[in-house]
């Protein structure tokens, strides 16, 4: 089976998504971040300090989390669809008083409700 790679209307809708996300998570708009995970005990996301396995670890984690210094400014983002269902966002960030460059990747699958994010990982590089 042949994916067709980076249909237009698949790339502006996942990176509509992925700016959503991103808007969420600088704001800590929790609504919007619950909404964007799906709703799975099979979705993870590994973190920095965490490994969040199931959409009720992740929700918890996000609920339990301070609201500060969330700010961060994006670098080298690369969105890749596969076909019309699944796709990949992964960027560089970078946080005010932080030398390290920080990275985090999404598997985005396009489910009944809309994009949802089935799979994340976020960690820091060491300069």
């Amino acid at each position: 089976m042949e994916h067709e790679i980076n249909l237009p209307q698949v790339v502006a809708e996942v990176t509509a998504a992925f700016g959503r996300y991103e808007y969420a998570l600088v704001n800590n708009d929790l609504a919007i971040l619950d909404e964007l995970f799906w709703n799975s005990p099979h979705t993870l996301r590994y973190g920095a300090t965490e490994n969040l396995i199931g959409y009720d670890t992740i929700q918890a984690f996000r609920n339990s989390r301070s609201p500060k210094n969330l700010a961060r400014d994006l670098r080298q983002t690369v969105i890749t669809t596969y076909g019309r269902d699944y796709a990949t966002a992964n960027t560089e960030f970078s946080k005010a008083g932080e030398a390290r460059v920080g990275r985090q990747s999404h598997t985005w699958l396009r489910l009944p409700q809309g994009w949802r994010i089935v799979a994340a990982h976020v960690s820091w590089m060491d300069n």
